[in-house]
């Protein structure tokens, strides 16, 4: 893992597989580091030929947080979003897609296969649609397109968003457990991990990087998002849109509509799957990349 300015500010990143190896850049989800991105998956990537590239988006990890941005105001946000009102966020999806890009300049990546999960799918949309001579191939994973009348949270998982565990100086133990339990509200039965690898993963998370605020800031950027379907009309692009039947943060028709918002996107609904990245689930995520990628190849 190394630091490299992009955009202006520093980013955490990895790159696992050779120098000549396909380019793939991933973008994880808000409040995600890239370490959700596991080695091992990391790993099936870089078999299939990949140099694939991991980082922490800004305000998350071992990135660059956005200390004099202070603290956003979530309750003016959210009830902006519902009025479809601009919430004034201090920094928007555009510019975390700029990082994104900034990084394939610092690593002299001309063009790269761009994959996200959750938000990573929305700034790699914006990557795709607003640097479409940088992506080879785009993959939207559990993600959504701005529309708001499509993919909306269920209640229980909307909760978690705005609910505040305990502080982990404090409490650590009821830290975790509320880490289990979001976790196990998100990935749904389909394909469960066991507690006492989510509560160790909660864990590893934690003394990486505790910054909540960089994540409300993340947060209200999502908030603040117009509706992208105009813009990703004018892919032109091979995209590939993997989504959970079971996601209960980002429920399907977000992924449905993104699909039908790109022209030529292939959708995946893949049964059982909620709003994770299990194990069982590696072989489903590396295959939608290489269909997208083979795609853009073939082309």
């Amino acid at each position: 893992m190394a630091k490299i300015t992009s955009n202006g500010i520093e980013l955490e990143y990895d790159v696992f597989g050779p120098a000549d190896g396909r380019p793939l850049l991933l973008v994880q989800g808000l409040s995600w580091q890239m370490t959700r991105w596991p080695e091992p998956l990391m790993n099936m990537f870089t078999d299939k030929g990949f140099r694939a590239i991991r980082f922490d988006n800004r305000d998350i990890g071992l990135s660059q947080k956005m200390d004099d941005l202070g603290m956003p105001d979530l309750g003016k946000a959210m009830a902006n979003r519902g009025k479809g009102v601009a919430t004034g966020a201090p920094y928007q999806l555009e510019d975390m897609a700029k990082d994104a890009v900034g990084l394939l300049d610092a690593l002299g990546v001309k063009k790269a296969h761009i994959a996200g999960v959750s938000m990573g799918g929305m700034i790699s949309q914006l990557v795709a649609a607003d640097h479409q001579d940088r992506v080879l191939s785009l993959t939207s994973i559990m993600s959504t397109n701005g529309n708001l009348a499509v993919g909306q949270s269920t209640a229980e998982a909307a909760a978690l968003t705005t609910q505040r565990p305990p502080n982990p100086a404090e409490d650590l133990d009821g830290y975790l457990d509320a880490a289990v339990k979001s976790a196990r509200i998100l990935g749904g039965t389909g394909y469960p991990i066991p507690d006492d690898e989510l509560r160790a993963r909660a864990l590893a998370d934690l003394k990486r990087s505790f910054y909540p605020v960089g994540i409300a800031r993340q947060l209200t950027a999502i908030m603040s998002a117009p509706d992208r379907r105009e813009k990703l009309a004018g892919l032109k692009v091979p995209a590939v849109v993997l989504h959970g039947d079971k996601d209960p943060l980002i429920t399907p028709s977000g992924g449905e509509d993104t699909a039908a918002s790109i022209p030529g996107a292939e959708f995946i609904l893949k049964k059982g799957m909620g709003h994770e990245i299990p194990p069982q689930l590696y072989p489903t995520f590396v295959d939608a990349i290489m269909r997208a990628a083979n795609r853009a190849e073939d082309a």
